[in-house]
């Protein structure tokens, strides 16, 4: 059965679905939808257009939906969309998106943010994601699944990380990060692959060979540039699929610059 708290606020025209659970103090804005079984820990705010999946659990003081922090936002009715079976710990906030991005800002399924998480307006957040202790997203940030973020690290706006992508305390993050990349340092240099999340998973060896050694023709060579390097490894690699992810992240998109071992490319 849904429990709510005497001394938490329901707005008129908030959904608050079978089984969930608010704790005290908790105020719920009038365009917010909770899914079943959703936990409010005491004094949650969630406000705006938020829509939070089945089983997310979000603990004291989390700011949810809140006016998006850009200058530019009006009031205009943008969303927050959070999928299910999250962890959203003390402190964290996420805002919705603004006209200027998309209107939206969404949050995957089944990541964890840890305490002071940040995540700005416009993000897109896969599943399987971590970000630790106060770990922060600027607007417009794209990460893609199973990203891990180690504490007091930051994204700069329009950045993407990809899939598997690790980056580590403390490092600041202008460019985009490869797939499977392990970036680190006050402003963010590839260190390599992530190779103990590729283990993890119990990837074929064959396919982790493959990709460390498309990563020295991509990052370890001075011919061409890195879109050329890419398009020669892609049609090289094109029956290996961690290879093709991260040639497919490089090639997707024109105009952009990466992480490597040097800096940004």
């Amino acid at each position: 059965m849904t429990d709510i708290h005497s001394t938490a606020i329901i707005e008129d025209g908030a959904v608050v679905g079978d089984g969930c659970r608010i704790g005290p103090y908790c105020v719920v804005g009038p365009n917010v939808r909770l899914e079943p079984g959703v936990i409010l820990e005491a004094h949650v705010a969630v406000a705006g257009h938020t829509t939070i999946g089945s089983g997310t659990h979000i603990f004291p003081f989390a700011s949810i939906g809140h006016k998006p922090q850009d200058l530019k936002y009006a009031g205009e009715p943008t969303r927050l969309e959070i999928g299910q079976n999250n962890q959203i710990r003390e402190h964290v906030t996420m805002s919705p998106g603004t006209a200027g991005g998309g209107d939206v800002t969404k949050v995957g399924n089944n990541s964890l943010f840890m305490m002071g998480a940040h995540v700005g307006h416009d993000c897109i957040v896969g599943d399987h994601v971590i970000l630790a202790n106060n770990a922060t997203l600027a607007g417009h940030v794209e990460l893609e699944d199973h990203v891990i973020m180690g504490g007091l690290s930051a994204v700069r706006q329009w950045s993407r990380i990809g899939t598997g992508a690790i980056v580590g305390g403390m490092t600041g993050v202008e460019f985009d990060v490869i797939p499977f990349g392990s970036v680190i340092g006050d402003r963010a240099r590839l260190a390599g692959l992530n190779l103990i999340g590729l283990k993890r998973k119990e990837l074929p060896r064959e396919q982790i060979h493959a990709l460390r050694n498309a990563y020295k023709k991509l990052f370890e060579s001075d011919e061409g540039t890195l879109r050329e390097r890419a398009d020669v490894v892609a049609t090289e690699n094109a029956d290996q699929p961690l290879v093709k992810t991260v040639t497919n992240f490089i090639l997707e998109k024109e105009n952009r610059r990466f992480c490597t071992p040097r800096g940004g490319d």
